[in-house]
């Protein structure tokens, strides 16, 4: 784990953290979770994605072979704003990025629209485990993230 520029300290326990990992990893695996700043998250997503804003969650992957090898950054100011947008716990909406991204980087996307409901379900799927609620049922009315999942939108 890694603590970007103006990050002091982690969110949550690195137990829970490493748990919420361990569900969402179907095998052998190399993960880094680097938690950022709005700069840093800003700056790579502009880099990578060609967006010009912090985005709550970017997943680098780098071999799709037996073992799953990827950094997935984690922008914690995002992911603040966006669980008090949404009326959810903090903990929940970073365990739902925190899987989010892993299932990325094993190969799941959310496009196209099929590919995303099979990430969602998997998504749903993996977070019952900890007892939290499907993300996808308990937005606030009128929250907005251009980054969600099509399906969600």
């Amino acid at each position: 784990m890694q603590l970007g520029p103006g990050i002091t300290e982690l969110p949550v326990s690195r137990s829970r953290l490493r748990r919420w990992c361990r569900l969402a990893l179907a095998g052998p695996s190399r993960i880094v979770l680097r938690l950022v700043g709005t700069g840093e998250g800003r700056a790579l997503n502009r880099r990578y994605r060609g967006r010009d804003h912090a985005t709550n969650v970017l997943t680098f992957d780098y071999t799709h072979d037996a073992e799953t090898i990827a950094d997935i950054v984690l922008c914690v100011p995002v992911i603040r704003r966006e669980a008090k947008q949404a009326g959810r716990p903090f903990d929940a909406h970073l365990a739902h990025l925190v899987i989010h991204g892993l299932l990325h980087a094993q190969g799941y996307d959310h496009e196209p629209d099929a590919a995303a409901r099979t990430m969602e379900l998997r998504e749903v799927e993996l977070l019952r485990r900890p007892r939290i609620h499907d993300p996808y049922r308990c937005r606030a009315p009128g929250a907005v993230d251009d980054d969600r999942p099509a399906l969600a939108r």
